[in-house]
């Protein structure tokens, strides 16, 4: 299979691009920012993901204790935990979108290396489209800490 490979047009012309080490090392070079940036992503997501964790573990908890005694604190710390939820559950969707868009920012810009087009402008374009991602992310994330720091007793319950 690789002989077929080796023997095409294609693969002579990959490999002949490829096989400048100091267009590797560019490549590698560019890339890094994006790289260091989606380890940030990971980080905090890490912190996202364990504090949705720990309120889908209380909502569990809880509504156990709420079928055997039903108060109306109990049901206001749920409610108060579900939209603690949601809004942690929205900052981890977007934080991962932003990690999905910025490992293709880095695909791109390994690749750019090695193509003769010119994209700029699509990884421009994509490392904005991150940012927002990650911004509103971290919004999102936000609020859910504002809504913990203020506690059950400001959240508004459903149907009053």
């Amino acid at each position: 299979m690789f002989d077929l490979f080796a023997a095409s047009d294609i693969a002579a012309e990959i490999l002949e691009r490829t096989s400048s080490t100091p267009d590797t090392l560019s490549a590698v070079q560019l890339s890094l920012a994006p790289a260091f940036l989606l380890v940030g992503i990971g980080s905090i997501m890490n912190v996202m993901v364990t504090r949705l964790n720990w309120i889908a573990g209380r909502i569990e908890r809880l509504s156990e204790i709420s079928e055997q005694k039903q108060t109306e604190k109990t049901d206001l710390e749920i409610d108060w935990l579900c939209s603690r939820r949601l809004l942690a559950r929205r900052a981890i969707m977007l934080a991962t979108a932003a990690a999905v868009v910025i490992s293709v920012v880095i695909a791109v810009l390994f690749s750019s290396v090695y193509i003769d087009a010119k994209i700029g402008t699509v990884v421009a374009v994509l490392w904005i489209v991150t940012m927002g991602l990650l911004i509103t992310a971290l919004y999102h994330f936000l609020r859910e800490t504002w809504v913990a720091a203020r506690g059950p007793e400001h959240t508004q319950r459903k149907g009053k």
